[in-house]
């Protein structure tokens, strides 16, 4: 169950750089992605990869 949670966590996190990285502008792809340049994209990315950190947290318990 740990390492479920763990890969889990690692997915949330690697997808939530990836939502910040499109929100700010700095990852253009793919290029028609509504996403790019949209500051709410990496508020929702931080999120994620916030929730992310936590499961990676609780998953080392």
């Amino acid at each position: 169950m740990k390492t479920i949670v763990l890969l889990i966590g690692l997915a949330c996190v690697a997808a939530g750089l990836l939502w910040i990285g499109q929100g700010l502008g700095v990852i253009a792809w793919p290029r028609e992605s509504f996403m790019i340049n949209d500051i709410e994209w990496t508020w929702y990315g931080a999120g994620l990869a916030l929730v992310g950190a936590v499961m990676i947290v609780l998953s080392r318990r």
